[in-house]
């Protein structure tokens, strides 16, 4: 399901990558990726309920995807397995063109809704290290 290719492609073509569980606290894994993603050139949109209305890297923070009003190319997830799938279902209904979940995070059956819904799906990766990786 995350095989190169399908890496490559949702790397290349995302432009709005909508964070969900963005963080404002620096050692924090999501915060350290989003300034990676915004350094490489990436439209970052964090999402976080409990930070709405502040701003993570200087990007207005949503409480949700739904408040998020531009296409989204790619949903990024740094939530626990379980509670990935919700934030899945989401980008479904918000019409995101792919899912990514982090290191660590594997839903199956939220991978295979997504799939389902046309979505590119990457699990248990990070973009930060596959950017660099595959040379992007």
């Amino acid at each position: 399901m995350s095989d190169d290719k399908i890496i490559r492609d949702i790397l290349v073509n995302s432009k709005t990558i909508a964070l969900v569980g963005a963080s404002p606290r620096p050692h924090r894994a999501s915060h350290q990726v989003m300034g990676y993603l915004l350094a490489k050139g990436y439209r970052v949109i964090p999402v976080n309920p409990n930070e709405a209305g502040g701003t993570i890297h200087g990007q207005a923070v949503r409480a949700s995807l739904s408040e998020i009003e531009e296409p989204i190319d790619l949903v990024d997830i740094f939530r626990n397995s379980v509670d990935a799938g919700d934030a899945v279902d989401a980008a479904i209904e918000a019409h995101a063109k792919a899912v990514w979940m982090q290191l660590g995070v594997i839903n199956e059956p939220a991978a295979e809704r997504a799939m389902g819904a046309g979505m590119g799906v990457v699990m248990d990766r990070c973009p930060a290290l596959e950017i660099p990786r595959l040379g992007l």
